[in-house]
């Protein structure tokens, strides 16, 4: 993850990818510290195995991203590619178990009689995971190719930060609260996405800006990695909506069932 060569004038662009990466687990945790790490200790938080082990994986990603950006950063470039494939392993279960999750509070909705709604809102954590499948994949096939490698791996990290900041927004609108979290009423509209994931976008800008001081134009990775997250941030509300997505929710919903 996040491959890097060893020559001196790269050391300042290494520092930076550690702070993006720390800024990234900054949100990760805080976001889901309210409804569920600060929950844990006082029993509050209640849900099935699955979500613990979707908390675990998840939560464990941007540690493991964290320490990838540090190790390239001392340049021990050995070690990181050791930890690369635990990363591998550790990407491919998130994929697993983001997607059994997901299907799982689909059900839940449609046991609970909420129909459509849950429904439309799959799009939401689906479309998550699909694009950071897709990110990490491309991040795999551009592992020689470190300056593309190490922005991949960013990308599909900010797109997991989409559920972190979403829960920002729950806690400050709901004013937060012991055993309150996402989930367990009525699914919100898939508009309620939008401006939590487009903040998340601000990880992008800072990197194209980055770019613009240190190597004169933004890397292709960042536009169109912006181009796609954006496409898919704006699109999934109207394709919530359409007759081929709710039969397709439906058809994955059967799986838990």
């Amino acid at each position: 993850m996040l491959e890097a060569t060893l020559d001196a004038p790269r050391q300042r662009p290494r520092r930076f990818y550690v702070w993006m990466a720390a800024a990234c687990a900054l949100v990760a945790f805080g976001g889901f510290s309210p409804t569920y790490w600060l929950q844990l200790p006082h029993g509050t938080f209640v849900g099935p195995p699955l979500l613990h082990i979707h908390g675990l994986l998840f939560s464990t990603w941007p540690l493991l991203l964290l320490s990838q950006t540090w190790l390239v950063a001392q340049g021990r470039l050995e070690r990181h590619r050791l930890w690369g494939l635990a990363g591998i392993s550790l990407a491919t279960a998130m994929v697993v178990v983001g997607l059994a999750a997901a299907i799982y509070s689909l059900h839940t909705g449609l046991a609970h009689g909420y129909g459509d709604r849950s429904r439309a809102f799959f799009i939401l954590p689906f479309s998550a995971i699909v694009l950071f499948a897709g990110f990490f994949i491309a991040a795999i096939a551009n592992v020689r190719r470190p300056e593309a490698h190490k922005r991949l791996m960013l990308l599909a990290t900010i797109v997991l930060l989409q559920a972190a900041m979403a829960r920002v927004f729950f806690v400050l609108v709901t004013g937060g609260g012991p055993g309150l979290r996402p989930g367990l009423g009525a699914p919100p509209p898939i508009a309620i996405g939008l401006v939590p994931s487009l903040i998340l976008e601000l990880f992008i800008v800072a990197g194209v800006a980055y770019d613009w001081r240190t190597r004169d134009r933004p890397h292709r990775v960042w536009l169109i990695g912006a181009a796609v997250m954006t496409a898919v941030i704006v699109l999934r509300g109207p394709l919530s909506q359409t007759a081929a997505w709710l039969a397709f929710a439906d058809r994955m919903a059967h799986i838990a069932g």
